[in-house]
């Protein structure tokens, strides 16, 4: 691979034959499944029911897809082999989900793990858990999901209102007292802790995949914030979809069918559902937080490299006044201002992916990179529909449906406001 000055753009000959073998994966495993769909797939109002589940049909297809995916070595190839990935690079997770993307089809996206997969906090899992829950879900016979906000928190995650505590401590208690009913503390130190039940209460919402999952990682505050700090006091839990009752779906435009409230009361879970450390789970979380803005980064440039190959195509067939429209310069500029938008998101993007194949946490970078790449993707939307004219606002047009995708990605994984203040924070100005 050829670098000039320390810098290339090229792929590499394995990452090459990964993207080919992606592309032949999409076209012979989901392109006939989409076909057969029709509108259940590509048009949400009806997709849904009236109570807003997702058609059984399309349930159906995206589990299939992801099964099948990870039988063929793509879904968590990210992973680490011994958990059953293949353990490739940043930059190449990062240009197959950027492949993905560019289909412009909402099923080819769960052919790589997206909210529903294996992410690396599920790398904490140890002893049973491995085999109950990280090992099925990189095999795709498992989904999840990540219950962090709340009704009365977004941003603010960890002001968090859900709490959990350990069978023999009152409420309000953080004296961190293992045993029986009685409080009665028979063991000590780490062993005494794994063998505690735990009292699980509180309230999430907007939970992408929770309405389909088979267990959810849930974050709840284990100990006062006054005794460890903002970030501190905060443990994940493993909880199955039997333990907890699915509220209202929370339809948000977008992701139709794919989002719910999940409620918690006085939930008792047994031994061993502590994911990582106990009061440790935000520290861990966060420092997967590159990650999840990188993947979403690529799916913006994928999809923004989507819609503007389609507005070149019709802008050089549709006429108007006698000529291609695409000669008329307000046309003409919409696309070339895409262009720039979406290629300058995707050499950030490229960075982003090597600065974390570095090991370092590209906190900035990828703040950078979600924040300008959604906001593209979102411009480059909205300037397709308007070139399509009516057939962009037309349900049987992909077009609106992308600009409420643009719209749902500059608010998931750190609103516009969040990157900006993370990256002024990051530059020593907040």
């Amino acid at each position: 691979m050829e670098t000039h000055g320390g810098v290339s753009f090229d792929t590499d000959e394995e990452a090459g034959l990964i993207l080919d073998s992606l592309g032949e994966f999409l076209e012979r495993e989901v392109a006939p499944v989409e076909e057969d769909l029709g509108d259940l797939l590509t048009n949400p109002r009806k997709g849904v029911d009236e109570d807003g589940n997702l058609d059984p049909a399309v349930v159906d297809a995206i589990e299939g897809i992801r099964r099948a995916s990870a039988k063929a070595g793509f879904y968590a190839m990210n992973l680490p082999e011994d958990v059953g990935g293949s353990g490739v690079s940043n930059v190449t997770w990062y240009r197959a989900k950027r492949r993905v993307a560019r289909d412009g089809s909402a099923l080819a996206e769960y052919a790589l793990a997206g909210p529903e997969g294996p992410k690396p906090l599920l790398l904490n899992a140890e002893g049973d858990q491995v085999d109950r829950y990280l090992e099925p879900t990189v095999r795709g016979e498992k989904s999840t999901a990540f219950a962090l906000t709340e009704p009365g928190v977004g941003s603010d995650a960890p002001n968090m209102a859900t709490t959990a505590r350990r069978v023999g401590e009152k409420a309000g208690d953080g004296s961190g007292a293992v045993g029986g009913e009685t409080g009665d503390d028979s063991g000590e130190g780490d062993d005494a802790e794994d063998d505690a039940e735990w009292i699980l209460d509180g309230q999430k919402q907007w939970i992408t995949n929770a309405p389909h999952a088979d267990f959810v990682q849930v974050f709840a505050r284990t100990t006062p914030a006054e005794e460890t700090g903002r970030y501190g006091g905060i443990t994940c839990f493993l909880v199955e979809d039997d333990e907890y009752e699915v509220g209202s779906l929370n339809n948000a435009v977008g992701l139709e069918g794919m989002q719910a409230e999940l409620h918690f009361d006085e939930l008792r879970l047994p031994p061993g559902r502590v994911l990582g450390t106990v009061d440790g789970a935000f520290y861990e979380a966060m420092n997967f937080l590159g990650l999840g803005r990188m993947e979403l980064g690529a799916t913006a440039v994928g999809r923004s490299r989507f819609l503007r190959e389609r507005c070149e195509d019709y802008a050089t067939e549709r006429e108007a006044f006698g000529r291609p429209i695409g000669e008329f310069q307000q046309i003409s500029s919409k696309i070339a201002r895409g262009y720039a938008r979406t290629e300058a998101a995707d050499a950030l993007g490229l960075r982003c992916a090597w600065e974390l194949d570095r090991g370092g946490p590209a906190i900035e970078e990828t703040s950078a990179f979600k924040w300008f790449a959604t906001n593209a993707f979102w411009d480059v939307a909205d300037d397709a529909v308007q070139v399509h004219g009516s057939t962009g606002v037309s349900e049987d047009a992909p077009f609106v449906d992308n600009l409420h995708l643009a719209r749902v990605l500059r608010i998931v994984e750190g609103t516009d406001e969040i990157q900006l203040n993370t990256i002024a924070r990051q530059r020593g100005i907040l």
